[in-house]
């Protein structure tokens, strides 16, 4: 019997440390919750996930979601370590407006990454070259599983001197299949980001799309401004990677964050921002829209938005202040 006893307190030792090695293992995986595959953001989240992989062994993987509110729901209830957004959503979630019902409390900042232009885009042969043709026109709307694209289309219609009455609303669910149905001619118009992988599978199949263009001056950013406070606008210049811009053009821009829940480790959060400005050069090179990630404006101060204590001491570490609100 003494014999069996401290036999199946082995095995219970062994079964205990299996567990906890195990345990371990599960908490070093980390996810980055992203929109569905072909958007922006997903192809942003696997350069940056592939580089953490090579550069630090980071066991990262990235995890699509139908949407932005899914995306911040993942990282407030600890399903997912991180995600890529717009600074305006992430606000919102946290507070609890706009499109949320609830405050999501546990989101924290982690850093800036680029800026984000972001337009309504037409096949080539519309023979629309501005916003302000899409008067009398269809133009996504509905956004049920997107439903951050609603303010992101309601500026850009104001930057272009339009409102929703101007235009025909065709409801559409979600930004890849907004793209589908533009190009299979249900809508005149679709929205998506600079650079999306799904603009240049469009821009294939129809044989060339081309973003419009929109009034930048002082009276259509108090517009913008109205609908989202962290908007403004950047000016993009043509590049292979840029599909559908034709000309050197205005956007209405907001600013992508980097965003982690209470839950993550300082350990996490410091490898991944170390991974994100010490391979830098790497990242962009692997996706030319992440050659904009800087170390010393990656440090912002956004309304309502506290920054992860991991990140705030990266920062401090690399002699990088704080970026006042503008």
């Amino acid at each position: 019997m003494k014999s069996n006893k401290h036999t199946l307190t082995g095995y219970m030792l062994a079964a205990g440390l299996t567990l906890a090695m195990s345990g371990t293992a599960a908490a070093q995986v980390a996810s980055i919750s992203t929109p569905p595959q072909g958007s922006v953001w997903n192809t942003m989240a696997s350069v940056i996930a592939g580089q953490a992989r090579e550069s630090a062994n980071m066991r990262m993987v990235v995890q699509p979601y139908g949407g932005n509110a899914q995306m911040m729901q993942s990282v407030n209830e600890g399903l997912a370590e991180f995600s890529l957004n717009d600074v305006n959503d992430v606000i919102s979630a946290f507070q609890g407006s706009g499109e949320y019902d609830a405050a999501m409390p546990n989101l924290r900042v982690i850093a800036r990454i680029n800026p984000f232009p972001v337009g309504l885009y037409v096949k080539e042969s519309s023979g629309m070259t501005a916003v302000a043709d899409l008067k009398g026109k269809s133009v996504p709307s509905g956004w049920d599983a997107f439903p951050i694209a609603r303010s992101h289309i309601s500026a850009i219609l104001a930057a272009g001197g339009l409102t929703w009455d101007d235009v025909r609303q065709v409801p559409v669910p979600e930004l890849i299949r907004g793209s589908d149905d533009m190009a299979s001619g249900r809508v005149d118009s679709a929205f998506f980001a600079v650079g999306g992988p799904k603009v240049a599978e469009v821009d294939a199949s129809v044989g060339g799309v081309r973003f419009l263009t929109v009034e930048a001056n002082d009276d259509t950013l108090a517009k913008i401004r109205q609908v989202r406070p962290a908007f403004y606008f950047s000016q993009v210049a043509p590049a292979p990677p840029r599909v559908g811009v034709k000309e050197p053009m205005a956007f209405v821009t907001w600013d992508n964050i980097l965003v982690a829940g209470t839950h993550v480790s300082d350990a996490q959060v410091k490898t991944l921002l170390t991974v994100l400005f010490d391979e830098a050069e790497a990242i962009g090179n692997a996706y030319p829209p992440l050659r904009a990630l800087d170390l010393a404006s990656a440090y912002k101060e956004y309304p309502g938005l506290e920054y992860h204590p991991a990140a705030a001491a990266f920062f401090k570490a690399r002699g990088v202040e704080l970026t006042p609100v503008e």
